[in-house]
Formats: C-alpha cells, sequence, structure tokens
C-alpha cells in the first residue's frame, strides 16, 4: 500500500493506450498569435478566445484576450454565478461597482481584478487615448450577463466591453 498522500490509485506503470490518450488530451498549448477572433465583434474592440469548450473542451471556465479602445465603457451589469478575473496587460482599467456604482478602484499593467458573483459593475478604459489589453478568464463558459437600470456615474461610450457574456457589447 502505497503512502503517498498524492497518489490515488492509479497505476503510473506505461500503458501505451493511456499515453495516446494523454497526447491529444492532455495539456493544450494556444499560442497567443492563434487566438480565435471568431466571435462577436463591436466596434472599437477586439475580444479574442484562447480556451473555450469549442477550443479545447473546457468544461468549467472560458479565457481569452480583450482589447477594449480609448474611453470605452460599458453600462452597469453582473455575471449572475459566474466569477471573473480580469488580468491588465497594458492601459489602466477603472471598475466601478456597488448599487449605484459608487466605489471605484484603478488597475493598471500586472494588477489583477477580481469581480465575484452578482456584483453590480461598471467596466471602464480609463485612458482617453491608450488601448487597454486585458486577459479575461470567467468560472464557466456559459454566457451570462444581466443589465441594471442604473444610472452609471460614467456614461457609456458607443464603444462597448465585449467577452463572452456580452457578445453584442454591454449596454
Amino acid at each position: 500500500m502505497s503512502h503517498d498522500p498524492h497518489d490515488h490509485g492509479h497505476d503510473h506503470a506505461h500503458d501505451p493506450a493511456n499515453e495516446a490518450k494523454w497526447k491529444h488530451d492532455g495539456v493544450r498549448v494556444i499560442a497567443g498569435n492563434q487566438l480565435d477572433p471568431n466571435t462577436a465583434q463591436t466596434p472599437g474592440m477586439d475580444r479574442k478566445a484562447a480556451i473555450n469548450f469549442a477550443r479545447v473542451g473546457a468544461q468549467k471556465l472560458w479565457a481569452g484576450t480583450v482589447t477594449i479602445h480609448a474611453n470605452a465603457k460599458t453600462g452597469a451589469h453582473h455575471h449572475g454565478h459566474l466569477e471573473s478575473v480580469i488580468y491588465v496587460v497594458k492601459g489602466r482599467a477603472r471598475m466601478r461597482w456597488g448599487e449605484h456604482l459608487e466605489f471605484t478602484a484603478e488597475a493598471g499593467p500586472g494588477d489583477f481584478i477580481y469581480v465575484p458573483p452578482y456584483v453590480p459593475h461598471q467596466e471602464i478604459n480609463a485612458s482617453p487615448t491608450e488601448v487597454l489589453e486585458c486577459v479575461l478568464c470567467r468560472s464557466d463558459g456559459q454566457a451570462v450577463a444581466v443589465n441594471l437600470d442604473i444610472e452609471p456615474v460614467e456614461k457609456p461610450e458607443q464603444v462597448l466591453w465585449v467577452d463572452p457574456t456580452h457578445p453584442h457589447g454591454g449596454v
């Protein structure tokens, strides 16, 4: 009997059938220049999928990139039961949240933003001149976006945030 706490009864002996399975169903690398642009787009923005069900068979998450042009702002919304993580690569992101979008925080390159389930929020490119580049991950590939009738402090522009849960732009 093994005393290794990480050994859950799996036989680690060489098995050609497992080898073939893991070769095609194991780790996947999606190159940055091979992201999928075949997603809904909105002028001024560019969304590309890296990890989703269609590309790699992901069951419980979605990941990709979102590029938001200067001054882009969404309307107030939440994502139901989904958790979101936004990693800022380049530019300045401003988040507003709360029942009346009364709270605000900004994030720059290297910063992570966590958006819990059901939190009313608004995403904003804080720069009037620079593009905002982010990596976005969601806890499910399911598209959930609930638009809220909250008067935003910062009025949404015509260019809206597009991601898997806002295929036509967050309004």
